[in-house]
């Protein structure tokens, strides 16, 4: 059986399941037993592409979002992930820079001189970009354009990428991952975030599932993951109106299928994560101290 057609019988699997409604929170599989001693595989690619807003029980196990939930069932997904911060802005500053380096609003002048993952990436010699959704120009320094807000684009903010214009031409108009992938060039690095609408942050769960549904399959279809082993890693920034325990779902060769994991994480971890599958230096304190999601991955 074809994984998308396993993929498409989850969701119906999940969509029976949580039939009560869409705020259910019960998961889309039973957990598998934990496997002890495992490590990290080596990744050619890990893409992280950022959703808005959402918490837990508003995506996993939500009729609206069966797309993501048939994500969940054929591959992995975490129940005990949280954010860092509120609001946006420090969450995806922690996601790449190790910390929310003091910034408690969506401020767009608030510029950061400590290095993100970008500098650990070029000192190693692995390749990088950040699709940028109505993104109008690569390294684009406005606060918005149409529905691209530079709130949701971390990498501006790093005074050693947003001064640098060789560099700062790694973050691109989403329309060039296309283009990467049939070209076969997607960076080893790579970094998705949709648009105001399609994130989720102002329209509804379901637009946002039905464009991931749209999108994804030529990433996860495409070269990079069909003939090498790549890590696609969806998570929210934050639950604006809740605890901020937000989901996690890892798709990839390398993941546990059905697998899910209880064991507690935050941003920190996600940028462990990258830091340990390419032994890169911890960028602060707070990644430093945090354990990747070793559990999420299978080692064949």
């Amino acid at each position: 059986m074809g994984r998308w057609t396993a993929a498409a019988l989850a969701a119906g699997l999940c969509l029976a399941i949580v039939g009560a409604g869409a705020g259910a929170q019960s998961p889309a599989v039973l957990p598998s037993p934990p496997a002890p001693g495992v490590s990290l595989p080596t990744f050619d690619h890990i893409v992280v592409l950022l959703m808005e807003n959402k918490g837990f029980g508003g995506v996993i196990g939500n009729a609206a979002s069966p797309y993501l939930n048939s994500l969940a069932a054929t591959y992995a997904y975490s129940d005990a992930y949280s954010a860092v911060s509120h609001p946006s802005l420090p969450n995806y500053l922690a996601l790449v820079g190790g910390s929310t380096f003091g910034v408690t609003s969506d401020c767009t002048s608030c510029y950061q001189a400590g290095p993100n993952i970008t500098d650990r990436l070029d000192a190693a010699g692995i390749s990088w970009k950040a699709y940028m959704e109505d993104l109008p120009s690569p390294c684009f320094a406005g606060a918005a354009s149409a529905e691209y807000a530079k709130k949701h684009d971390p990498f501006v903010y790093f005074d050693g990428l947003r001064q640098n214009p060789a560099r700062c031409a790694g973050v691109v108009p989403y329309g060039q991952l296309a283009i990467d992938l049939t070209a076969n060039q997607l960076p080893a690095f790579g970094w998705i975030t949709p648009n105001l609408c399609h994130d989720m942050h102002d329209c509804p769960v379901a637009e946002g599932d039905r464009w991931l549904a749209q999108q994804l399959p030529m990433l996860i279809s495409s070269p990079a993951f069909t003939q090498q082993r790549s890590l696609l890693l969806i998570t929210w920034d934050e639950d604006d109106g809740g605890s901020n325990r937000v989901p996690l779902i890892a798709v990839g060769a390398g993941v546990r299928p059905g697998y899910v994991s209880h064991v507690a994480a935050t941003h920190y971890s996600l940028l462990k994560t990258i830091e340990a599958g390419w032994s890169l230096a911890p960028l602060t304190a707070n990644d430093a101290a945090a354990a990747p999601l070793a559990d999420l991955f299978s080692i064949t």
